[in-house]
C-alpha cells in the first residue's frame, strides 16, 4: 500500500469515527420509538428529540474538528 493510499484510508476512517455520535443519537431515537417507550402523548417529545439530535450533531462536529486539527 502506498503512503498516499494509507493517508486517504486513515482520513476515511477518521470521518467514519467522527460520525459515531450522530449515528448513536439517531439509533437512540429509533430505539425509543421501536420499543414504544415514547408515544405521541409523551410530553416534550419534540423538544427532547431535537436535543438528542443536536447533541449528536454537536459531538460529531467537535470530534471531527479535533481529529482534523490533530493532524496539523
Amino acid at each position: 500500500m502506498s503512503r498516499e493510499s494509507k493517508s486517504q484510508l486513515r482520513r476515511y476512517v477518521e470521518i467514519a469515527i467522527a460520525f459515531v455520535p450522530w449515528v448513536i443519537a439517531m439509533y437512540t431515537l429509533y430505539w425509543l420509538d421501536y420499543s414504544e417507550t415514547w408515544t405521541t402523548a409523551t410530553p416534550h417529545r419534540g423538544k427532547t428529540s431535537v436535543a438528542i439530535l443536536a447533541s449528536g450533531m454537536l459531538l460529531t462536529l467537535l470530534l471531527h474538528t479535533w481529529l482534523s486539527r490533530r493532524k496539523q
